[in-house]
């Protein structure tokens, strides 16, 4: 029998998660800016899903491998903290080195390597989580990762705004035609990308490993073969939990994918009338995208605090439905609003939204997998995100002039769709098992 697991008090969760800051904000960014920063060096916008094919592909290779590898390394530091590390490390070169892409094809590749550091670091996290606490805090855990999340895409969706207020000059741009603004934020997610995930290791390492269990590790097969082979298994003994709610994943990721990627044109169209990405308006829209994407950020890190005893009350599956319903109707306003302050008023629904995506699905999935598999696991649930994700940067392409009239605003309308038939599908999931949900206390 395994030994019970420390009860981490509410500071020290918060501390191990600190490093899930650094992630998120890189993440906001790249949600944030990467269409622009496309159209500022010529992408035709109807192609714009296929640019973004980096995130999800590498997520589809590198999730589960890295997952598997992470169950199974035993070394000095733990078993997650090096993935931890040199992830965030390659992530802060890959910021640092974006907003000074010369042309398209350079900021598409490196989006592919800023995506895998990404990835890199991702997965080992949501299983060091998963290690580090108790079941009975696991709700805890991983809804203070959806509070950093809501919080570090915040700053990161206002970073430029901020730069702007601070004194910046909002049409200051390099010679890739990259706002100034854009490349001073990406310079701070570079910073923050590898000081937070250092300070979550330093303050809350991993628990040490038994002697017994070190040796368990080290007398199981090693190589990509035995990698692989342990992915196969582990979708062979997926749990009926993990496999209901994929439909789910799908219909809420297909959407959130069309709203980040077409709400800056959409914007643009609505807002201020352009569609030209060389023009002030366009750089307002984006700005404008910024103030909005930070607002419902905020709305999601107060939210993931606030939903605990909610989700203790109503469990984590029907909290969810309402949040996804509550953006569904936020998405089909936003077409239809042409005044910037009431263009906050459906960003409620998306924040409450974000907040739950990040967390109650991982609640339903904690209790549902075995702990010695976690790192396998979570790297398959993510696939879960980057398959629907892929599926969307192939298709929307084919339907977006065709069905969707060639408007970026129907995109917006259509993500609205997806999302609440995301929040049908979750509710046929089966959850036989009671997730306690305590407080943060």
């Amino acid at each position: 029998m395994k030994p019970t697991k420390p009860h981490l008090s509410f500071w020290q969760i918060v501390n191990m998660n600190v490093g899930f800051f650094g992630i998120q904000f890189s993440f906001g960014l790249q949600q944030a800016n990467m269409s622009p920063i496309y159209q500022y060096l010529g992408a035709d916008e109807s192609k714009l899903p296929l640019l973004w094919l980096a995130g999800p592909l590498t997520g589809l290779l590198v999730q589960p491998v890295i997952g598997a590898l992470s169950d199974r390394t035993v070394t000095r530091w733990g078993r997650r903290t090096p993935f931890f590390m040199i992830g965030a490390l390659l992530c802060s070169l890959g910021l640092l080195l974006m907003p000074h892409s010369p042309t398209l094809w350079f900021a598409a590749g490196l989006l592919w390597i800023l995506d895998a550091a990404n990835n890199v670091t991702m997965e080992p996290y949501r299983a060091y989580v998963s290690d580090r606490l108790d079941s009975a805090q696991h709700s805890l855990g991983f809804l203070t990762q959806s509070a950093f999340t809501g919080l570090a895409q915040t700053l990161a969706y206002l970073a430029p705004s901020i730069f702007v207020i601070l004194g910046m000059n909002k049409d200051a741009v390099g010679g890739n035609h990259i706002p100034q603004v854009t490349l001073w934020a990406f310079i701070v997610g570079a910073a923050l990308s590898i000081t937070t995930v250092w300070w979550s290791v330093r303050k809350v390492p991993e628990l040490p490993m038994t002697e017994p269990e070190k040796a368990e590790l080290r007398a199981r097969p090693t190589g990509i073969a035995a990698t692989l082979g342990d992915i196969v298994l582990a979708f062979k003994e997926m749990p009926p939990v993990m496999r209901r709610l994929w439909w789910m994943k799908l219909f809420q990721w297909y959407g959130m994918m069309c709203y980040w990627i077409y709400i800056v044109p959409a914007l643009a169209k609505t807002m201020f009338n352009t569609a030209d990405a060389s023009s002030s308006g366009f750089r307002d829209a984006s700005l404008l995208n910024g103030q909005i994407g930070g607002f419902y950020n905020f709305i999601a890190f107060i939210a993931a605090f606030a939903m605990i005893p909610v989700v203790r009350r109503l469990g984590p599956k029907k909290v969810h439905a309402l949040c996804l319903t509550a953006a569904a109707a936020g998405m089909w306003a936003i077409p239809a609003i042409h005044d910037k302050t009431l263009l906050f008023v459906p960003m409620l629904g998306v924040g409450l939204a974000w907040a739950s995506i990040m967390g109650n699905p991982y609640v339903l999935l904690a209790g549902s997998i075995p702990p010695e598999r976690a790192g396998v696991y979570m790297g398959i649930f993510n696939m879960f995100i980057v398959v629907p994700m892929l599926i969307q940067m192939v298709t929307l392409p084919l339907i977006y002039h065709p069905l969707l009239g060639g408007q970026p605003d129907n995109v917006i309308r259509l993500a609205g769709t997806l999302l609440a038939c995301a929040a049908l599908a979750v509710l046929f999931v089966d959850t036989r098992k009671t997730l306690a949900i305590p407080s943060p206390a």
